[in-house]
């Protein structure tokens, strides 16, 4: 009986106390991350290229 009142219940929160965004603030959020994954994935390439120029600088010393 606890598992039926459990589903009730969320079925309940989700239908009516749940605020759902707009295709429009949904579109805007999506855009901000994709930007945002894209910044981030630069810098780890810099990152990673510059470390291994480094690492190539270093090793070719020996």
């Amino acid at each position: 009986m606890k598992v039926v009142e459990y589903i009730q219940e969320s079925y309940n929160e989700l239908v009516h106390k749940t605020s759902w965004p707009t295709r429009k603030e949904l579109a805007q959020s999506s855009v901000i991350v994709l930007i945002a994954s894209i910044i981030l994935a630069l810098i780890v390439w810099l990152m990673d290229w510059c470390f291994e120029s480094i690492m190539t600088f270093v090793y070719g010393l020996f």
